[in-house]
């Protein structure tokens, strides 16, 4: 995909009409950045080609709305966040939800873009990463999919900078075609292993009538009824966000329920402290909505 101006045409002598020049060069696709009024837009996705037309999602403008009322094409429309090589320049989540539902809302096929932390090369001289959300600078590259993935704003996710080690590639891989969004944690060492097994093995849904303080998955107490779950003991007199717990065997018809805490809750001795979620994972805590499945898993690297 290349990026293209009105200028470029007119140095080329090409019309809006006719991109046999774009399509002999081999490209898939030609990205526009600036300089078209809506029209043009329309007229090159109706190519006979099927080049696709790739618009810039990052503006916060009218200007999809613009090129939709000329009727294009939108087989060949496509949509691409930016990508932010200076630090402290990428979008915050709220304008990157905002502006990608201008572009769902069109059913518009869409794209985002992370960061290798192993690269060393990008458009610019400069190596501080090159993804859209500004919050994933410098972050693990899976921990960067996953956080486009709870967010759900978009349809594909590219690596911006090259070159992404294997390890990135397999690890982002993993992330991006989990059947599930994953809640990475961080257990505690006196997890038992049937307590690991209700955490890891299941996929979790977040039950409906969404309390204020907990995210609570009753399946696990339906599931595993007639186990016990020995009450432990823990120190500390409340539980914080973030906090895993499991339902114990003092709470009676509760016993194996999955809970995480979203709001600091205070500790009776009913339920047991699993372990925590990452720094990263307790921000995707805002993306799990009522009747939504999820995966909490240890954190990548940890045995």
């Amino acid at each position: 995909v290349i990026d293209i101006n009105p200028t470029l045409f007119k140095k080329l002598g090409i019309s809006y009409d006719d991109l046999k020049f774009f399509k002999d060069l081999g490209v898939w696709g030609l990205r526009l950045d600036e300089g078209f009024s809506g029209i043009e837009e329309a007229k090159m996705t109706r190519n006979p080609y099927h080049l696709k037309i790739e618009i810039n999602m990052s503006t916060g403008s009218h200007y999809l709305d613009n090129i939709m009322t000329y009727d294009p094409d939108t087989n060949n429309l496509l949509g691409c966040h930016n990508f932010y090589p200076q630090r402290y320049t990428g979008l915050s989540d709220e304008n990157f939800i905002k502006y990608s539902k201008i572009f769902y809302n069109y059913n518009i096929h869409s794209a985002a873009f992370v960061s290798s932390n192993n690269a060393t090369f990008g458009p610019w001289p400069i190596n501080e990463g090159l993804p859209t959300l500004e919050e994933d600078r410098f972050k693990r590259i899976e921990v960067q999919v996953q956080h486009l993935k709870f967010v759900n704003a978009v349809d594909d996710i590219i690596i911006g900078n090259a070159y992404a080690s294997e390890e990135e590639l397999i690890t982002a891989s993993k992330a991006f075609y989990s059947n599930y969004p994953v809640l990475e944690i961080e257990f505690l060492k006196d997890i038992t292993d049937f307590e690991k097994k209700i955490i890891e093995d299941n996929v979790h849904l977040y039950r409906g009538d969404a309390s204020e303080y907990l995210l609570r998955d009753t399946l696990m107490r339906v599931k595993y009824h007639e186990k016990s779950i020995p009450p432990k003991k823990y120190a500390g007199r409340f539980f914080s966000e973030g906090d895993v717990l499991i339902a114990n065997d003092d709470y009676s018809r509760y016993k194996g329920e999955v809970q995480i805490v979203k709001k600091k809750i205070e500790n009776d001795g009913r339920r047991n402290l699993i372990g925590s979620l990452t720094n990263e994972s307790k921000k995707l805590l805002k993306y799990v909505h009522p009747w939504s499945s999820f995966i909490i898993s240890q954190v990548s690297g940890e045995k």
